[in-house]
């Protein structure tokens, strides 16, 4: 039997900006911009690209919690430098990718790389929150650092470009980060005219979001930077063709069919589990963190 296209739910604009402290000027595609179903990606946060001048005191986002989920941070101009109450601390370099699981509860901070501050330039950005399902919410915090070396890549036929693999499996090439559920998260960069073709399972809620360029899908809608295009769970095929160099981020995953409790920087399944997040917090217990 044929498989089937997964055509076009919606092609979305970039909702108004937010600012998320004062270094991340961000356009928020889901949860609060626009109801699709994306499980289990849960936000999407997109920095579209903005010039910040240049400071000495780098703008950033202070100490704050999370628990119940995954965030994923992906830099594509600029650095930004983060520290948590568990030690860890590192710089994301455009092209990198931070992958921290939250679990059962972590404090977080992030704020522009100290000399890309003092130099000031484009900045440009992405931060997914992954839910965890129910009997991993509270498995112990670790984090993943894929540098863009260390990613898997396939090379695409006739000079299309490439896909960069961060998590998932593309053409049999499996990316670096490992998952808690079954999901798919590249980069695909397609020189002007390339084509690629994606086969995810009908079931996997899946989105493109243009970073850059302009593409047309299944060989009739087009997209733009800044647009997320958003599709539907009614076939599994995708073709995507760059009308001009172009940057697009894919998401495909299996949804994780539980109940949502969520509560600012928690994502948990009952209320009670969100209360109880909460008195961790208040008691200490996801660690300190010098602000």
């Amino acid at each position: 039997m044929e498989a089937k296209t997964k055509t076009v739910s919606a092609i979305l604009n970039a909702p108004a900006p937010h600012m998320v402290g004062d270094g991340f000027r961000v356009h928020n595609f889901f949860p609060k911009g626009y109801k699709i179903k994306m499980s289990p990606f849960f936000l999407l946060d997109y920095n579209a690209r903005i010039e910040f001048s240049a400071r000495n005191e780098p703008r950033g986002v202070g100490v704050h919690p999370h628990r119940g989920f995954e965030t994923v941070t992906i830099v594509y101009h600029g650095a930004v430098a983060h520290h948590d109450s568990a030690g860890n601390s590192g710089i994301i370099y455009p092209g990198d990718v931070q992958w921290m699981t939250a679990g059962s509860g972590i404090l977080h901070k992030e704020y522009h790389e100290e000399q890309f501050s003092k130099k000031g330039g484009a900045f440009q950005m992405i931060q997914l929150w992954v839910n965890l399902p129910a009997k991993n919410k509270m498995t112990s915090p670790k984090y993943q650092e894929v540098r863009h070396s260390d990613m898997a890549k396939y090379n695409l036929d006739n000079g299309a470009g490439e896909i960069e693999v961060i998590a998932g499996e593309c053409n049999g090439i499996k990316g670096p980060a490992s998952t808690f559920t079954p999901l798919n998260l590249f980069n695909a960069r397609l020189n002007e005219g390339g084509k690629v073709y994606f086969d995810f399972p009908a079931t996997y809620n899946t989105g493109f979001i243009i970073i850059e360029g302009r593409v047309k899908i299944n060989g009739a809608e087009i997209a733009k930077a800044d647009q997320f295009v958003h599709f539907k769970n009614d076939g599994s095929l995708i073709e995507a063709e760059a009308l001009e160099n172009s940057i697009i981020l894919v998401l495909s995953g299996e949804p994780i069919d539980e109940p949502i409790a969520q509560y600012g920087p928690f994502l948990m399944n009952k209320p009670e589990e969100i209360q109880q997040a909460i008195n961790d917090y208040n008691q200490g217990k996801f660690g300190y963190l010098d602000e």
